[in-house]
């Protein structure tokens, strides 16, 4: 078997979908699986729909299927236990290959000395697949906290936002979520906005981390963000931790706030595999307008402007 059929068979064990999807009259194809007849064509497939994904995940018992893929690259090197970097020779890209530390190696709510909590399978019947316990933790040390996990986010955007001194820690990240940040990202520029950085005010929370903020108006208890496939966003250019003026009407108001949400709707409309929940947030004394996106695989909505 060559290397080829050994990478389609691996990233369909792992239901990645990795083939580019073709929007067509504003309604995504379903993904077809990686081609084989040339190398180049599958090399390209790894890198997501948005074609700017640098890294993949691996869970436990799929980590012997890293191997296959590395063997497709020019070059690898080993980036410490469990994250093997490989560069592609033809376009120059390097992609991170993390194969994850297992759920089991979570005792008493924590990985080592990180605190994580219980998910909340673990305490009831999850409601459904989409609220089953994470296969693994991606574990994230002070050396590699900056690599980059697509073009425009790093493992460091992504983290909970707690035991600042604690290290290794560890991280749920989900690839589709960062595929369809990189995807609003295309589309706000597509429109003509000026948006070069979508920042993540809260990416991954862990079970522990999150209960703190559960209560009336606050987290909710299931919230998405446990399981690595939501992220609050918005459009930070000048990096001063608030939502951009992006219609440059000389405030930042719903109206801003509507482009983004309008980029999200399109995306996906174009990728219903990426659909997920919308949530709205207006600005507080703590903080300006924002909005939440993941990828749960049904649609939500919820917030007022």
């Amino acid at each position: 078997m060559t290397a080829l059929r050994h990478l389609r068979s691996a990233l369909l064990s792992v239901a990645v979908v990795l083939a580019p999807v073709v929007a067509a009259s504003g309604q995504g194809t379903a993904a077809a699986t990686p081609p084989v007849e040339n190398e180049p064509a599958a090399i390209d497939t790894i890198f997501g729909r948005s074609g700017r994904l640098l890294a993949r995940f691996f869970a436990p018992r799929h980590s012997m299927e890293v191997e296959p893929i590395a063997r497709l690259f020019g070059k690898r090197e080993q980036k410490g236990e469990g994250n093997l970097a490989v560069s592609d020779s033809i376009s120059g890209r390097q992609l991170s290959l993390f194969t994850l530390r297992p759920f089991a190696d979570k005792v008493n709510g924590r990985v080592g000395d990180y605190h994580i909590g219980r998910f909340p399978a673990e305490r009831r019947t999850p409601r459904s697949a989409a609220y089953e316990n994470p296969d693994g933790f991606i574990e994230v040390t002070f050396e590699n906290k900056d690599t980059p996990v697509s073009e425009h986010f790093r493992l460091v955007d992504f983290l909970t936002h707690d035991q600042k001194d604690v290290w290794p820690k560890y991280l749920v990240l989900r690839e589709p979520l960062v595929d369809k940040l990189e995807l609003v990202l295309v589309e706000l520029q597509r429109r003509g906005i000026k948006a070069e950085r979508l920042a993540v005010m809260s990416g991954f929370r862990s079970p522990q981390y999150n209960q703190k903020g559960v209560g009336f108006r606050g987290r909710a208890k299931d919230s998405r963000h446990q399981f690595g496939d939501a992220a609050d966003i918005l459009v930070d250019n000048n990096r001063d931790g608030r939502l951009d003026d992006l219609n440059h009407d000389g405030r930042v108001n719903s109206k801003d706030v509507r482009i983004l949400v309008a980029a999200v709707e399109a995306v996906e409309r174009d990728y219903p595999e990426l659909v997920g929940g919308l949530g709205l947030y207006r600005a507080t004394r703590a903080h300006g307008p924002f909005i939440h996106v993941d990828v749960r695989g049904a649609r939500a909505r919820w917030g007022r402007l």
